[in-house]
């Protein structure tokens, strides 16, 4: 952040912690937009993302006392709408019908996630979870998907059909997403769309 915005940003937080509704509306339509997009992609649902932000802004008014002037307001926006994202998983590993909502929107579009948030725990979990597939189909999906091998290639090394191959990365899948959803929390959004997209022929 320049420094000008920096010093913006302490000023109307200063204002802020006295009970400014000015203070607060600018902040509100100043990040409003950077947060709505961030989170549209872990999400995938205007619905919910209205939902998150309401809860964040409110959030930030009633602890508007405890926020400290001097630290950059954007990064604890971002901090506390990841850990709202991580509420709302913690909701769909609950919630049948959310649960579902997630799973097909996120196999359904490619997103972009900043490497920051691939933490070594989620990877952890995901490499757990493959090491608990059959054997010879945690070496299937191994060579497809981690090693990036084509369906062709994996059948002719291991003296498989291609179809083998194919049932074998879809039932991975399918035990890898459902192991994820009540293992993880957004690594569920993180990890669901990788998943999902299936080796080239």
């Amino acid at each position: 952040m320049a420094a000008g915005q920096h010093m913006e940003d302490r000023d109307l937080l200063v204002q802020l912690r006295e009970g400014s509704h000015v203070a607060f509306q600018t902040l509100y339509h100043r990040y409003k937009m950077r947060l709505a997009g961030n989170l549209l992609r872990m999400l995938k649902s205007p619905e919910w993302v209205e939902e998150v932000l309401q809860d964040l802004f409110m959030r930030l008014w009633s602890h508007r006392e405890q926020i400290d002037p001097e630290r950059p307001i954007k990064a604890y926006l971002f901090r506390v709408a990841e850990n709202l994202v991580r509420d709302m998983f913690r909701r769909a590993a609950r919630d049948q019908r959310m649960q579902q909502h997630l799973l097909q929107a996120m196999s359904e579009a490619y997103f972009h996630v900043e490497e920051r948030l691939i933490s070594q725990e989620l990877k952890e979990e995901l490499r757990m979870a493959i090491e608990l597939l059959p054997p010879k189909r945690r070496e299937v999906y191994v060579l497809c998907k981690l090693e990036a091998k084509s369906y062709e290639e994996v059948s002719q090394l291991l003296h498989i059909s291609s179809g083998t191959v194919n049932d074998h990365i879809k039932k991975a899948n399918l035990f890898l997403r459902r192991y994820l959803a009540q293992h993880s929390e957004l690594g569920i959004a993180l990890l669901i769309t990788w998943l999902s997209a299936d080796c080239q022929f």
